[in-house]
């Protein structure tokens, strides 16, 4: 027979006066934490007591119940009610609930108040978001919620941001599928359908981070802190109707604008009133771009204009501000922080002189009529406006003697409008995804070339005993292999220029530091010819054979370029072959490195224009086997962009960027040397449309 299963029996409860109540000594919460005492008792005071006190009678030394009891469990409770007498907003004799534990139990209190405070379970995130969602939906504003909880509004915020997530993707958080980083960095796109999608591609991946579902997400918006958003102006965007989405969880540089079709056609009209602008100035043309390639002014002469002078008023206001400017540093010189007042002032110096300093300059009317200028936009998203270039075709031309007449007039050309140019570079065609590893893109080849011609460039310049040994050796070449009728001396440089290039080309180590050796010298040399022979004639040695090598420097050619087959124009395959085996040469001999000089696997300079197997090529030869198994699943675009990461630092080359390894004399001098494996795959490269054939072949 089954024995009777015994009932337990809860404690009775009732309401005792308040100042019938003590705090037990046995309570174990002796830390403060969680929620202060003042805002509980505020608590109290707007919703009453949500829950009773547990408490027991007190006993005297014979254990009869005196009257008081004591409060082992919610003390925290106890406390704010202690307050609210204090404070006179409640009765001592207020009475409290409270449920009365049996002061002879076996139980210790200690183990009460213990429990009391263990088995307590937070709140889910996601049920707080749907309790303030529920008020806000009843008719309590966002402030009215943050007061009420004792939180700052953006709290409140942030929580009811979540409802722009998808409802699929709340479920698997609540399932713990996910995690709150993970869930929030989906609050930066609106769109379900695009969450859900992102998530079932990382759902199984190891990368899953919150800052890859935030850059998933916002892939084809444009961030507040690109220099276009910065040159337009955010509010003014959102005037004409663009929408920016924000981050409410972490910094997010101003959101992200979601109409870059409108962000762009609002440069292109705010630049092409600056050019309408300075066309009255009476220029012949001017070229508008969002940005101009590196080497765009080849081939133009700059104009030397003339620096506006400063008038005495302006002369007076510029020595008043740098006397202010020097007051102040001197009089906060010892302190470690400035003011924010007077660091802005400080700023506000800074710039007004430096505008002093960047004068306008002035042009004589006659050359303005045959110049022109460039509108585009710097790094910061400031205008940048180049006035002063005259193209060849441009340049005056001297009239023999005797053909012009008295009556007859120059004809005056007709005065080219601004044409503004925003995005013409080409777009690659998706690959079509085959197993095989296909040839490389002749124009992505190229501009791979065009970045190790740069460097070539920078390193033979820092060379000068190298350079000397090259221009040498295309001197004998030029006598004792080469016969070449010309004049007294024709051993020049012809300064080459590339026909294909990448966007970050002109940003690079290499091209930077080709400009500023070119600067540093452009200031020196004098533009009369006998001058200029007698100022060579000083120079010592030393000098000389740095400028020389910075002017053999200019003719170095690395490129590679489709072979012609037919004579007289472009290079033969002999000549290519030559040309890429003295490149290699060339880098041994002043130790050039494409990984030092400055050149990543990115995905818009390789990654993203060539085929998956060739990216998984890249990944196992740069990161390893196992990094190359981890994205094999991966559609193309998420596979180049996890690529780039992984190769990151690396130091892996493609193999146009590569040195070919020596074969005895044969590499040295070029002769009959095998074209690498990338220039003689078999198969036509997809990826080079017509344009880009034609662009690249001089003559066919």
């Amino acid at each position: 027979m089954a024995s009777a299963i015994q009932k337990i029996t809860l404690s009775s409860a009732r309401d005792i006066p308040f100042n019938k109540l003590v705090l037990s000594q046995s309570n174990v919460r002796r830390v403060k934490a969680g929620v202060s005492i003042e805002e509980m008792a505020e608590s109290i005071a707007r919703r009453g007591l949500i829950q009773s006190l547990h408490v027991r009678p007190v006993l005297d030394a014979d254990g009869a119940e005196i009257g008081m009891f004591e409060v082992p469990a919610g003390g925290r409770r106890y406390r704010a009610l202690e307050l609210l007498v204090k404070q006179k907003r409640l009765a001592k004799t207020a009475t409290v609930p409270c449920v009365i534990g049996d002061a002879n139990s076996d139980i210790l209190v200690d183990e009460v108040s213990l429990v009391e405070n263990m088995e307590r379970a937070p709140l889910h995130p996601l049920d707080q978001f749907r309790a303030f969602q529920a008020m806000r939906d009843k008719g309590m504003t966002e402030e009215a919620i943050a007061a009420a909880f004792f939180v700052n509004v953006t709290v409140v915020k942030q929580r009811l941001r979540l409802t722009s997530v998808s409802p699929t993707l709340l479920e698997i958080y609540a399932d713990d599928g996910m995690t709150l980083e993970q869930l929030m960095a989906f609050t930066v796109s609106p769109d379900h359908a695009r969450q859900e999608q992102v998530w079932d591609a990382i759902k199984d991946s190891w990368q899953k981070e919150p800052y890859q579902i935030r850059r998933m997400l916002t892939e084809t918006v444009v961030r507040a802190s690109d220099k276009r958003a910065i040159f337009v102006g955010v509010d003014t965007y959102e005037a004409s109707g663009g929408i920016v989405l924000r981050d409410l969880f972490q910094s997010d540089d101003g959101g992200w604008l979601q109409d870059p079709v409108l962000l762009d056609r609002m440069v292109a009209e705010k630049l092409k009133a600056t050019a309408d602008q300075i066309a009255e100035e009476g220029w012949k043309w001017i070229e508008v771009a969002v940005s101009f390639p590196y080497g765009h002014d080849h081939g133009l002469r700059e104009l030397s204009g003339t620096t506006v002078d400063l008038t005495n008023e302006e002369r007076a206001t510029r020595e008043a501000l740098r006397e202010e400017y020097d007051r102040i540093e001197a009089e906060y010189s010892e302190a470690d922080e400035l003011p924010d007042a007077i660091d802005q002032r400080l700023g506000e110096i800074e710039r007004t002189l430096e505008a002093f300093e960047n004068r306008s300059v002035s042009y004589d009317q006659a050359d303005i009529a045959i110049a022109g200028a460039f509108v585009s936009l710097d790094a910061d998203g400031s205008l940048s406006i180049d006035r002063g270039y005259v193209r060849a075709e441009d340049e005056p031309q001297a009239e023999p003697d005797g053909e012009a007449s008295d009556g007859d007039q120059p004809d005056t050309p007709a005065v080219q409008r601004a044409v503004i140019t925003i995005g013409g570079k080409p777009v690659e065609p998706e690959d079509d995804e085959e197993d095989g590893i296909k040839p490389l893109p002749e124009r992505l080849v190229i501009e791979l070339t065009a970045h190790r011609t740069l460097a070539l460039r920078n390193a033979l310049a820092e060379h000068p005993h190298v350079a000397m040994t090259m221009l040498l050796h295309k001197l004998l070449s030029d006598i004792f292999i080469h016969t070449n009728p010309s004049g007294c001396l024709e051993a020049n440089v012809r300064h080459i220029f590339f026909s294909a290039q990448s966007e970050e080309l002109k940003d690079s180590p290499s091209a930077q530091a080709v400009n500023d050796r070119h600067e540093r010298w452009g200031d020196h040399i004098p533009a009369d010819d006998q001058a200029l022979w007698a100022w060579l004639t000083d120079l010592d040695d030393g000098t000389r054979m740095e400028l020389l090598a910075l002017c053999v420097s200019y003719g170095v050619n690395a490129l590679f370029e489709r072979p012609n087959p037919y004579s007289g124009s472009g290079v033969s395959q002999h000549g290519l072959d030559v040309r890429l085996a003295q490149a290699d040469r060339l880098a041994r001999a002043t130790g050039m490195n494409m990984v030092t000089a400055g050149w990543k696997p990115t995905v818009s300079n390789y990654l993203g224009r060539v085929t998956k197997p060739r990216i998984l090529e890249a990944v196992r030869e740069g990161a390893g086997e196992r990094a190359a198994q981890l994205i094999d699943h991966m559609k193309k675009g998420d596979m180049a962009k996890e690529a780039e990461r992984l190769l990151t630092d690396s130091g892996w080359l493609p193999e146009p960027l590569r040195l070919a390894s020596i074969d005895g004399d044969q590499a040295d001098t070029g002769e009959d040397t095998a074209l690498p494996d990338f220039l003689t795959e078999d198969g036509e490269d997809e990826d080079t449309d017509e344009d880009e054939v034609q662009h690249a072949v001089a003559a066919e």
